[in-house]
C-alpha cells in the first residue's frame, strides 16, 4: 500500500492568484456575504434560497442558468436572497461514477485534478463577475477548501461528511456560513453535535500546521430527510419535524438558530417535482406557526435549465448528469411563489 505522487506539491499562493477577484469585485462580494450573515442572524427578514444543479458539470450551462437566476434575483430582492448552487464535488458512496468538476473538468474525459482546480476557480469567478450572484459549494474535501475559499459565500457539509471530525473542525475556522445536513440515517443528534463542534474554537492539524480556529457562529441545520436500515425514505420537513428541530435548537443553546429545508434528496425521494410541494407545505407551516416561521428561513432546491437527468453520453445542454432537477420554468414560478408567500 502506498501513495504515488502524480504531481509536484501544489503552491496554494499561486493558485489563489488565478481567477482572483478585483478589489471592486471583492468589495461587492463582501457586502453580499454580510447580507447572508444578517439573514442567518435574523436582522434581515428575507428568506435564503440556495438553488441550482445537483452538480456543476458544464460551465457554460451553469453560467446560462445563473444569468437567468440573476434576473429573478433583481425582481425578488426585497423578499429573497438567491445563492446559486455551484457544486464542483460530487460525493460517491462507493467511489464510482462522476465525482464533479474538480475531478473531471470534462465529464467525458479522464480525471485531471490539477486542471480541475483551475476549472473550479474559473466557474466560481465567472458566476460572480458575469452575473453578480455569489456562490455556494460543498466542502467534500476539507483540505481543498484553501483552493477556493476566497470565492465562496456559502459552504455545505453533506450527509456523508457531517459525522467526520475534520469537516466539523474545519467548519469552525472558516468565514462563510456552513449548512450542516443531517446524516443519511436521518439522525438529528449527529447533525446538532456537528453544529456544536463548528460553533466552538478547535485546535488540530490542518494542511501541515497546528491551528486554532475562531469558531463559526453561522453553522446551522439543513434538513434533507433520511433512510431507515430497511431503505425506507423518511422525510423530515413536516410540521412535527420542524417543531422537534426547534426544541433541539433550544436545548443545545446554539447561536443563530436557522434551518434550511433541502427539498430534494430523501425529503423528496429524488422525485424532483416533489420539491414544489415540499416548499409549499413548508411555507404553509411557517404561516401557521410563528416558532417555525422564525426558525425555518431557507430552502435548498435542485434545479437546472432542463428538468430531470441524463446520461453523460446524451450531451443535453443544461440537464443534470447526476440527480434529477427541476427545469427552469418550474423553478422560476416557484421562486416567485416563495417571494409572494415569504
Amino acid at each position: 500500500m502506498s501513495f504515488n505522487a502524480l504531481s509536484e506539491k501544489i503552491n496554494y499562493d499561486e493558485v489563489l492568484q488565478t481567477y482572483k477577484l478585483s478589489d471592486a469585485q471583492q468589495k461587492y462580494k463582501d457586502a453580499r456575504d454580510e447580507e447572508l450573515k444578517q439573514i442567518i442572524q435574523g436582522s434581515d427578514k428575507r428568506l435564503l434560497v440556495l438553488v441550482g444543479p445537483c452538480s456543476a458539470h458544464d460551465e457554460e450551462a451553469v453560467i446560462a442558468y445563473v444569468t437567468k437566476l440573476a434576473e429573478v434575483q433583481e425582481k425578488v430582492k426585497e423578499r429573497l436572497l438567491l445563492i446559486p448552487r455551484v457544486y464542483t464535488n460530487k460525493p460517491r458512496t462507493n467511489g464510482d461514477g462522476y465525482k464533479g468538476l474538480l475531478h473531471q473538468p470534462s465529464p467525458e474525459q479522464a480525471t485531471n485534478l490539477l486542471k480541475g482546480i483551475g476549472a473550479v476557480r474559473r466557474i466560481h469567478n465567472r458566476v460572480i463577475t458575469e452575473t453578480g450572484l455569489t456562490t455556494a459549494d460543498e466542502m467534500l474535501y476539507p483540505e481543498n477548501l484553501e483552493l477556493v475559499k476566497d470565492l465562496l459565500s456559502y459552504i455545505a457539509i453533506g450527509a456523508r461528511s457531517v459525522e467526520d471530525q475534520q469537516h466539523r473542525f474545519v467548519a469552525s475556522g472558516i468565514d462563510q456560513p456552513v449548512g450542516m445536513k443531517n446524516p443519511t440515517s436521518g439522525n438529528l443528534s449527529v447533525m446538532f453535535h456537528s453544529i456544536y463542534a463548528a460553533q466552538q474554537t478547535q485546535e488540530f492539524i490542518y494542511n501541515g500546521q497546528e491551528v486554532r480556529t475562531s469558531s463559526n457562529p453561522y453553522a446551522h441545520v439543513v434538513l434533507r430527510g433520511g433512510l431507515t436500515e430497511e431503505g425506507k425514505v423518511v422525510p423530515n420537513y413536516h410540521y412535527e419535524d420542524l417543531l422537534r428541530v426547534s426544541d433541539m435548537y433550544q436545548a443545545e443553546n446554539l447561536k443563530h438558530p436557522f434551518v434550511v429545508v433541502d427539498t430534494n434528496h430523501d425529503n423528496s425521494g429524488k422525485k424532483h417535482h416533489e420539491q414544489v410541494r415540499i416548499v409549499k407545505e413548508t411555507l404553509a407551516n411557517r404561516k401557521w406557526n410563528r416558532e417555525i416561521k422564525e426558525l425555518v428561513r431557507g430552502f435548498m432546491i435542485e434545479s437546472f435549465l432542463e428538468e430531470g437527468r441524463q446520461e453523460i453520453s446524451e450531451g443535453i445542454f443544461g440537464k443534470s448528469i447526476t440527480d434529477p432537477c427541476l427545469g427552469w420554468d418550474d423553478t422560476e414560478e416557484l421562486l416567485y411563489y416563495i417571494a409572494e408567500k415569504a
